[in-house]
This record gives structure tokens, C-alpha cells and sequence, in this order.
């Protein structure tokens, strides 16, 4: 019997200073303004744990450590806990998603 799935998706709002760089704006060229900018990751950790580890520079993405606020618990909840292909998928869909509703997203 296998693991049970203990993967997740999560999604973290970025502050507004993530648009002065110019690899970020290039990734999103279709960001409609007023909309947030986000970080999409998926993590075998509880996405709170993922955050944390984020902001202390542990594996973390440059974006999420230094222009990372909070978690949008909202936007990803429904879809946890997963199993791993699940979730490397899901991170995917999710991030392509949210790009579709004008979202600024960075997805490693």
C-alpha cells in the first residue's frame, strides 16, 4: 500500500517592486493591471512550512524571498493534498490559469 498523498500546491502574493524586474514583466506580458502578482510552487511540506522556508533563503526562489507577503490559501486549498505527479501538474494548470485571469505569476 502506498504512501497516502501528502503533496501540495500553494500560491504566494509578491509585492508590487516584482514588476521592476525585467525577467518577471518579460514572463508576463499579458498582466492586466490592478491584478495581483503571485508566486505558484508545489511543495511535499504544508504550504505554510514552504513559505517560512521561502523567506529564510532555504531553496528558496528569489521572487518568494524577496517580494513574498502571505499565503493565498483562496486559490490553492481546494486542490490539496495531491500525489506528486498530481501536483507537478496541477502547478502547471494553476499557474497558467491564473495568467489567463490577468494574474502577474512566476512558476519555477
Amino acid at each position: 500500500m502506498g504512501r497516502r498523498p501528502h503533496y501540495h500546491v500553494y500560491v504566494i502574493e509578491l509585492d508590487d517592486r516584482v514588476w521592476n524586474h525585467a525577467r518577471f514583466r518579460r514572463a508576463n506580458p499579458d498582466y492586466q493591471l490592478g491584478q495581483p502578482f503571485v508566486y505558484v510552487g508545489m511543495t511535499g511540506l504544508d504550504p505554510d512550512v514552504r513559505f517560512d522556508k521561502h523567506k529564510a533563503g532555504l531553496q528558496a526562489n528569489t521572487y518568494a524571498r524577496n517580494h513574498g507577503l502571505r499565503l493565498l490559501p483562496q486559490l490553492y486549498e481546494r486542490y490539496n493534498p495531491m500525489g506528486y505527479d498530481e501536483a507537478r501538474q496541477m502547478e502547471v494548470e494553476l499557474a497558467i490559469a491564473l495568467r489567463a485571469r490577468g494574474f502577474g505569476v512566476w512558476q519555477a
